[in-house]
């Protein structure tokens, strides 16, 4: 058995899964939030059961401290020499890494380099890294990052329509982001359809309050719906998805909002929350819709449409689809999106069963035997992609 944990770091949050390896069996996982205000929440399984502490935790090391503690003091291990390697999620890799890499002093430096394409994102992933280092400096560490499974797009697919020399000097095209989820569920699609990955055009949907759409053809990403940021593609959350970029000084000159301020109603309020005007928790605007709620309505008709298209152009780009994939906390579990993406798929062989639709957070085919093009519901797991990472590269 060996012992891996896998530790995703977000600016004022720290999710973490221990597993036992190669057997991928989950021993604890939890999360840590409001890292730096008052009342952090501690949340941690033990034994089967979650157990949450409200205390102040200012920073990420003594959330890390607190974490590690938290492993002994309640048995899950015995002692810190029993965690044999560390796997960290990276928000960006830019160019520069295609894959998982072993974390040296010489790896963070190019991470921190990269922090002007994600700024609000990778230092708070080197925070994570260099918190865990000072606690557990003999332990070897990777970095898996969000971008790395897009690297595969080629160019005609991941540059924009601008001089060329603006790639070329600042590295300005499509990255894609939740390239983790997107190998964990492509990888597993092939496995449920007993087919080699290598055979198969694939479009995943990763659908959560951020969601990204990608065409994966032969295990490889040749393109997906997010861009130089998390904010380009389809509607979210909050976020708006792809917008005419002439509208960002039209708003700059009509609210008096500096480019700065309009980015930051782009990011956290649109999406469905600007739509519906209410929420932007999908549950809550599902609720309010069949209620007769005409602005929630709308906000799911938005939603759904895009990605609706996304699939359509995507098809269209491979020649063809063998299957369809929805994934994350939307995709997984909400039956009434699944339905509106898939209406009228038909002409391209999406025949859906809606009594097989109704299934929620769970691996399952939803569409008729006879269908050419399959629809698969797999939830994702991108710790089990972190840890395994680290087995393969350690």
């Amino acid at each position: 058995m060996t012992k891996v944990i896998a530790i995703n770091a977000g600016s004022s949050s720290l999710k973490f899964q221990l597993f036992d390896m190669p057997e991928e069996t989950v021993i604890t996982k939890g999360i840590i939030e409001r890292i730096g205000l008052n009342d952090s929440v501690f949340t941690i399984t033990v034994d089967g059961e979650k157990q949450k502490e409200i205390t102040d935790i200012p920073d990420h090391e003594v959330a890390v401290d607190l974490l590690l503690a938290k492993l002994t003091s309640a048995g899950i291990i015995t002692s810190l020499d029993e965690i044999d390697g560390i796997g960290h999620r990276v928000v960006h890799g830019g160019e520069v890494f295609n894959d998982s890499v072993l974390i040296t002093e010489e790896t963070i430096g190019k991470f921190e380099e990269l922090s002007d394409l994600a700024p609000l994102h990778n230092p708070a992933n080197i925070t994570g890294i260099r918190a865990f280092h000072n606690v557990l400096p003999n332990v070897p560490a990777v970095a898996v990052f969000d971008t790395a499974f897009h690297q595969t797009m080629p160019e005609s697919s991941f540059l924009y329509s601008l001089p060329y020399q603006y790639y070329e000097e600042f590295g300005i095209r499509k990255y894609g982001f939740h390239g983790t989820s997107h190998k964990y569920v492509s990888n597993r699609a092939a496995e449920m359809l007993g087919r080699p990955l290598e055979q198969l055009r694939l479009i995943s949907c990763h659908l959560g309050n951020g969601a990204s759409i990608a065409a994966i053809e032969g295990g490889r990403s040749i393109d997906t719906s997010m861009g130089f940021t998390p904010l380009a593609g389809v509607t979210m959350g909050t976020r708006s998805g792809n917008i005419d970029p002439a509208l960002i000084p039209f708003i700059m000159e009509k609210t008096d909002k500096s480019a700065e301020g309009v980015l930051d109603v782009l990011n956290k309020q649109s999406g469905m929350l600007g739509v519906s005007g209410f929420s932007s928790d999908l549950r809550d605007i599902e609720t309010q819709s069949a209620e007769g709620n005409e602005r929630a309505k709308l906000a799911l008709d938005v939603f759904s449409n895009r990605i609706h298209k996304y699939i359509g152009s995507y098809a269209a780009r491979m020649n063809g689809v063998d299957a369809i994939i929805f994934t994350a906390g939307i995709g997984e579990n909400s039956d009434v999106i699944r339905a509106e993406v898939l209406k009228g798929l038909e002409f391209m062989g999406v025949y859906w069963d809606p009594t097989l639709n109704k299934t929620r957070g769970e691996e399952a085919f939803i569409n008729y035997p006879h269908s050419p093009v399959k629809v698969l519901v797999i939830p994702t797991d991108e710790e089990v992609m972190i840890a395994r990472d680290v087995i393969r590269l350690t």
